[in-house]
């Protein structure tokens, strides 16, 4: 394990500076196209990201038949469950910094700390070159952003300790992740403080599609109340970015999947769910 690097004040590591609302692709969007001044601000974040993840989300009225172009079959899927760690008017969520566990089947666990949006240039060096620390920016129709994710390993055990309420959630992170996340977090949130927002139920399932020389990604969640989002994502290096936007929409368009609709982001969907059944009168 990499030797923990002194905790960097909170201001010493700005997020990002104020950006501009096609950096959220949290916030529903029908419009495909960016503005000039937004193409340079992704251009800008780009060249300091480690990878650029391309990602899609599908309609769930065209989910079946996306999923059947695309010859994708479910029982290869790898079940997974995401946890989510947070307030119940999720006040960390709104200060930049995400909290997850997911426990992967027959492999294990593990865990992210995860602060967006980032500059990638405000980090500092000894944060940014850590082999566990990824700067990626990830990329929809009509949006984008870019997170800095510290990721940890942890066991299936100690995530369903967590889940069973008998061990603190701190245990399940680092040493080196605990101080990554007292550094950004507000002060009045420590780890134990935050509470349960999951689990949420996925399969994922990584596949060659014919006719396509990349690697894509299929991520069905399954949320509580029975809503389902599929995304659709492939990874690239920078300097590949906007070819491969290209080639995707290109091969998408060809199996007749609509690139210009309604974005909504998986984290976002669990959050805001798990939100209001906490907050509500008759919770």
């Amino acid at each position: 394990m990499t030797a923990a690097p002194a905790a960097p004040k909170a201001k010493e590591t700005p997020k990002a500076k104020a950006a501009p609302a096609a950096e959220d692709p949290a916030a529903e969007t029908q419009r495909q196209r960016l503005s000039d001044a937004e193409l340079v601000s992704l251009m800008d974040l780009i060249k300091g990201a480690k990878t650029v993840e391309l990602k899609l989300t599908v309609p769930d009225d065209a989910r079946y038949k996306t999923l059947q172009s695309l010859q994708v079959d479910p029982l290869e899927a790898e079940i997974r469950q995401i946890l989510f760690f947070d307030t119940p008017d999720l006040a960390l969520n709104q200060a930049g910094v995400v909290v997850r566990a997911r426990r992967i089947q027959v492999k294990g666990g593990d865990t992210v700390i995860k602060l967006r949006p980032v500059v990638p240039d405000d980090l500092p060096p000894d944060i940014r070159n850590l082999p566990n620390v990824g700067v990626e920016v990830d990329a929809m129709p009509g949006g984008y952003i870019c997170s800095a994710s510290f990721k940890g390993q942890t066991t299936d055990s100690n995530i369903k300790a967590v889940l069973a309420g008998q061990l603190p959630i701190r245990k399940l992170f680092s040493k080196e992740q605990r101080a990554f996340y007292a550094a950004h977090a507000p002060a009045d949130l420590s780890l134990d403080s935050l509470v349960l927002l999951g689990p949420i139920t996925i399969f994922k399932l990584k596949f060659n599609p014919k006719g396509f020389s990349r690697k894509i990604v299929a991520e069905l969640w399954n949320y509580p109340n029975g809503q389902r989002l599929l995304e659709l994502s492939t990874k690239c290096a920078p300097n590949e970015t906007f070819q491969v936007a290209a080639e995707v929409r290109a091969f998408l368009h060809t199996h007749g999947i609509e690139t210009g609709g309604v974005q909504q982001t998986k984290t976002k969907t669990a959050l805001d769910y798990y939100s209001k059944l906490l907050t509500s009168p008759t919770a």
